[in-house]
């Protein structure tokens, strides 16, 4: 039955879109994250246009065969991870920007667009796209409309779902179908283009997305502060939302990452400090410089060992590379179990004290980095390559650190998605009837259950 569905899609697909070389297939069976369970698909179909996605669903749900959708496989949850009895649809080749709308200030793209091509592509016009996860020089935006993707900019401009007006999307009974719209205000049935943002291919196949933009961000200034503990670093960060400011990015990066970086590019980053707090504020004139000072005060109040706002645009440049560099750097020492908690700012400090002490509990090496300004963590879980014992150690710590999230009134996931790494969050952090809602509008998306199983619930 497999081969026959293989021998289908290979007919009805032009030459070249379907993979059946074992050799080639092991690139397309998992992302980024660690440990997440994956197997060899049947096929990896590397579509070009909607109507082939739809034809392989079509296919695939004749044959009671999973489809998996895939970006780049940058993701860090096992969302895009090839299961037993799958076939990939590979959206990378989808990779057009159809349109930009300076009037209207909006941007059409396929999937497989890069998140930094198509802020390059909206700054011709004047315009930008502010949702700008660290993976954003090679993550795309299916992906990041599918992990719902933040970044370091979102604890002023928002996350992805702010500015996803529309979707084209292969539902799992084949339906292509377009959600949202193209206006500015629009209420028109259920906000179903919403639904699709974060939901991780569990629910249809985004093959086109209408975005909303913005005029280019003003110039920055930025304000380091150093500090001897990542709790103090954390006490900083509430310290700037008590007082009122709105940075357009406020990022931690602890001492591990940096000489991890450091070590990795040669970037000369000799920091003299257990953490570091970078914010931004893009306010212009005297009130923005006002507000910089402002948030340099409160890295002081909170302990900051030394602090600037700076005005040599390379050195920033240099440092807020570093953050976007930590986690790749850090893989370079061993295998990487990556945690994506998100708790209130006012219990910044105590989450990363408490991640500290689990550190300690579990014999596990916890980085931190952190987009500090709204609350979410990424504490790096490293384990030496081949060591059993410490992976258990890692898998022990990592579901210690949700339980402390939640426990904060927090959530498991700020932007990596569930995936396979978080269901079991997903199960302590959702009641029993709201389980059951999301049951409900799986079955009515996709009443077979193909796309992308095991993921999410």
């Amino acid at each position: 039955m497999d081969r026959a569905l293989v021998a289908e899609l290979l007919d009805l697909l032009p030459e070249g879109r379907v993979l059946t070389d074992p050799g080639l297939l092991g690139r397309y069976e998992h992302d980024e994250g660690e440990w997440a369970e994956f197997a060899t698909p049947l096929a990896v179909v590397r579509a070009r246009t909607a109507e082939e996605v739809q034809t392989v669903v079509r296919s695939c749900r004749a044959h009671g065969v999973a489809v998996i959708a895939r970006g780049a496989g940058t993701g860090l949850s096992g969302g895009a991870n090839a299961s037993a009895r799958s076939v990939v649809v590979s959206l990378e080749a989808m990779n057009s920007v159809v349109s930009i709308d300076a009037l209207e200030r909006l941007a059409v793209v396929e999937p497989g667009v890069v998140n930094d091509d198509l802020r390059a592509a909206c700054a011709e016009f004047g315009l930008w796209y502010p949702p700008d996860p660290a993976s954003s020089p090679w993550s795309t935006l299916g992906g990041n409309v599918a992990t719902n993707a933040g970044g370091l900019c979102c604890v002023k401009y928002g996350v992805t779902r702010d500015y996803v007006l529309g979707v084209q999307v292969v539902t799992g009974t084949g339906e292509l179908v377009r959600l949202g719209r193209m206006t500015a205000k629009g209420v028109v049935g259920y906000d179903l283009a919403g639904l699709m943002v974060g939901s991780e291919g569990t629910l249809g196949i985004i093959t086109e997305i209408t975005v909303k933009l913005r005029p280019l961000q003003a110039p920055r200034r930025t304000i380091a502060g150093y500090f001897d503990s990542v709790a103090d670093a954390g006490r900083a960060v509430t310290a700037v939302a008590g007082a009122g400011l709105t940075p357009s990015a406020l990022e931690l990066i602890d001492r591990q990452c940096l000489l991890a970086v450091d070590a990795w590019k040669n970037m000369g980053l000799a920091v003299d400090a257990n953490a570091v707090l970078l914010g931004q504020i893009d306010t212009v004139g005297a009130e923005g410089d006002s507000e910089a000072q402002r948030m340099r005060d409160c890295f002081d109040a909170a302990g900051a060992t030394w602090s600037v706002v700076s005005g040599d645009a390379a050195e920033a440049e240099a440092l807020f590379a570093a953050r976007r560099l930590a986690y790749p750097a850090m893989e370079r020492l061993g295998p990487v179990l990556t945690e994506d908690v998100c708790v209130p700012k006012r219990h910044i400090a105590d989450m990363l004290e408490r991640i500290e002490q689990i550190a300690a509990e579990h014999d596990t090496v916890i980085a931190n980095i952190a987009h500090a300004g709204d609350g979410n963590l990424h504490p790096l879980l490293i384990t030496p390559r081949a060591d059993e014992p410490a992976r258990e150690r890692a898998q022990r710590a990592f579901a210690a650190i949700i339980d402390a999230a939640l426990a904060y009134g927090g959530t498991v996931t700020g932007e990596h998605g569930i995936g396979t790494l978080k269901k079991a969050g997903l199960y302590q952090e959702l009641s029993p009837a709201v389980i059951e809602m999301h049951r409900a509008v799986k079955a009515a998306l996709d009443p077979d259950g193909i796309l992308n199983p095991g993921k999410v619930l």
